[in-house]
């Protein structure tokens, strides 16, 4: 398994496409478990310390959670509660929304007239929802915390991709015609 973080794409259609192609058969507190293991052993070379969580969409109930290294802090707890209700409220990646909105918090607050909840939120990378095939919306919210924003959303997408190609799941990577 390599430790190299792929970079994700910056372009909507493309983020989108390749967001909504990994979808999971079914999403277990097992299947939780084995995406969260998977994420720490490709993040525990990198030398910041990461935080890793899993929880359901439903009642935000936590799955996996896991650090790689000592020295995160109360602030990341923050950061992964930000960004999971991002893509909870809006159904995407966070990595999704900073491009949509050129990476603008204030111009992201005043859009969707979030006000003094403005801070609820976070558009930085690492904020991905995992997907079923058949059942409607976001059934859990993967966040990672603690590399670059585009490291903590490319982690997730390249980590998924793997565990579904372990599971016999087949990716539909079709590009969009031009």
């Amino acid at each position: 398994m390599t430790t190299e973080i792929p970079l994700p794409p910056r372009e909507l259609d493309e983020i989108d496409r390749i967001d909504n192609s990994l979808l999971f058969p079914t999403f277990t507190a097992d299947t939780a478990w084995t995406l969260g293991n998977l994420l720490r052993q490709r993040l525990l070379p990198h030398p910041n310390p990461v935080v890793i969580d899993i929880a359901l969409a439903h009642g935000q109930h936590t799955l996996f959670r896991a650090t790689t290294h000592p020295g995160t802090n109360p602030d990341n707890d923050s950061w992964v509660t930000r960004k999971r209700n991002t893509v909870l409220r809006f159904g995407k990646s966070t990595w999704f929304v900073h491009n949509k909105m050129a990476g603008d918090e204030a111009a992201f607050a005043r859009k969707y007239a979030l006000g003094e909840r403005a801070g609820e939120y976070a558009i930085h990378g690492g904020g991905w929802p995992v997907r079923v095939r058949g059942v409607e919306g976001v059934v859990a919210v993967v966040v990672v915390s603690g590399l670059k924003q585009e490291q903590d959303h490319g982690v997730i997408v390249a980590v998924v991709g793997e565990l579904l190609e372990q599971m016999g799941v087949e990716i539909e990577q079709k590009r969009k015609e031009d």
